[in-house]
């Protein structure tokens, strides 16, 4: 009965169902999505979000898992895994046969520097970029702790605003430096687009470099599918790894991981371990109580790791196909989020009488992230005509901004301390315009004065407001 009832659920035409009609970018698409009326959602790079219709496929699917748990475990989710596999091999344009789901970009990670064997020797290094998202570096120190430094890290530090050749030159300088010094950089992790600050980098030209130096790439995609354009045949890298709920409108949790074939036998281990391991010189577990179909033992090990909730992974071909009828497909997106990503960190810019981090050639915006810098300065005394934050305070006055957004302006916007200034990041997206930055302007430009103010030291009731310093501020995505 499940399978069968799943069979006709995906037959159903969309483009004549409710949900799935054309829509402009801007305002309109607004009703596609389920965000409170007073809601603004400047902040889509961190949580993401999906459209209505999806969300109500996904609870079909939940609902048929639900008549009949064991059919649908067993039976109709793997076939309707590997539809969305393929779905998304499509779109990055890659086989099926290299693509599995996971929850989270970060689990994708991990699941590569935990099943790569360090050599013995002690030698093996590990590069890294100094804005490398928090979640990653800590897995990179947990690697290097718990093989007992036979690997060790190595940070790339960089200063933005900087052209992509300089980065480039200095990522080549790195792993020339490693091997001066009688080290093997053995793995570089590095973004398609980070996270604090939100910037593009030149990944595909940094997985080149690592082909020529033989160093193995892993990209980092958490902002990638669905923002900007991507080739895995194409760029070739040795992992890669997006989340989907974040621009390609998935519901939470779901990820890409891209391995391709030559790879594959030595991501021997999901994370967490299940019924996929096979121990070195073991035969066929009997164990196992999923049987699997799975073409390769690499599709086998990720179809089935624990029991939760997998219903995400079955609209991947859903949010493609609203993404193609009601928006006009990819192309489309991606033109309009880059474009307004960039005139409105113009707006937001001139608004607060400061600048966009980008470089000359306008390379690090062309994503939908953008960086603009906060009329906010440290300093032990009042400056006539600037907002002022005193020294220590940092922690402090980000977290009060952040949590007046929210409670008096029914907004979020990533506010964080680098490179000595504080910066505001905003995400582009197709339910926002113009007009939607000018406001986000104005309110960040209350909330600096505020600071500025010594706002900030009255009760607000918001949680955990603490006194820190503002270097220990956290990457948060």
């Amino acid at each position: 009965m499940g399978a069968d009832v799943a069979s006709k659920m995906t037959e159903i035409s969309l483009d004549k169902s409710p949900g799935y009609e054309p829509t402009p970018f801007g305002k309109e698409m607004l009703k596609h999505f389920m965000f409170a009326p007073d809601y603004k959602n400047l902040n889509h790079g961190s949580f993401g979000t999906f459209p209505r219709v999806v969300k109500e496929k996904q609870r079909e699917y939940q609902d048929l898992c639900e008549s009949a748990p064991d059919e649908f475990i067993r039976r109709t989710y793997p076939r309707l895994l590997d539809e969305n596999r393929e779905a998304v091999a499509k779109l990055m344009n890659c086989p099926p046969s290299t693509v599995v789901f996971v929850p989270n970009a970060t689990t994708g990670v991990n699941t590569v520097l935990r099943n790569i064997v360090w050599n013995y020797h002690g030698k093996d290094e590990i590069i890294y970029f100094r804005h490398i998202y928090g979640a990653c570096l800590k897995t990179v120190e947990y690697v290097c702790d718990a093989n007992h430094y036979i690997v060790n890290p190595r940070e790339l530090v960089i200063q933005y605003p900087m052209e992509d050749a300089e980065l480039l030159s200095l990522f080549r300088e790195t792993i020339k430096a490693s091997r001066s010094e009688g080290k093997n950089p053995r793995l570089a992790i590095f973004d398609t687009v980070s996270s604090l600050p939100g910037l593009r980098m030149p990944f595909e030209k940094l997985t080149k470099i690592c082909k020529e130096e033989g160093v193995i790439s892993l990209i980092d995609g958490a902002h990638g599918v669905g923002q900007i354009p991507l080739d895995m045949s194409e760029s070739d890298p040795d992992y890669f790894v997006s989340n989907l709920h974040k621009w390609l409108l998935v519901p939470r949790g779901c990820a890409v991981f891209y391995v391709p074939e030559r790879n594959q036998h030595l991501m021997r281990s999901t994370l967490p371990t299940s019924h996929g391991f096979v121990p070195r010189g073991a035969g066929l577990d009997a164990r196992n109580p999923i049987a699997s179909n799975a073409a390769t033992p690499f599709l086998a090990s990720f179809e089935f790791v624990g029991t939760i909730d997998n219903t995400n992974y079955c609209v991947v071909q859903d949010s493609i196909k609203w993404r193609q009828l009601v928006c006009g497909g990819e192309k489309a997106i991606m033109d309009y989020c880059i474009n307004l990503n960039k005139e409105g960190g113009k707006a937001v810019a001139k608004i607060l009488d400061t600048k966009v981090l980008d470089n000359s050639t306008g390379t690090l915006t062309d994503c939908s992230l953008m960086n603009v810098l906060l009329p906010l300065k440290i300093s032990d005394t009042k400056i006539e005509g600037v907002n002022t934050i005193k020294p220590g305070d940092g922690m402090l006055a980000t977290q009060w901004m952040q949590h007046t957004l929210m409670d008096e302006f029914k907004t979020f916007i990533a506010i964080y301390f680098f490179q000595g200034e504080w910066y505001a990041r905003l995400s582009a997206q197709i339910y926002l315009d113009l007009s939607d930055f000018e406001w986000a302007g104005n309110a960040l430009k209350q909330v600096c004065e505020r600071a500025g103010k010594v706002d900030y030291l009255i009760s607000t009731g918001a949680p955990a407001l603490s006194h820190s310093t503002t270097e220990s501020f956290a990457q948060k995505k």
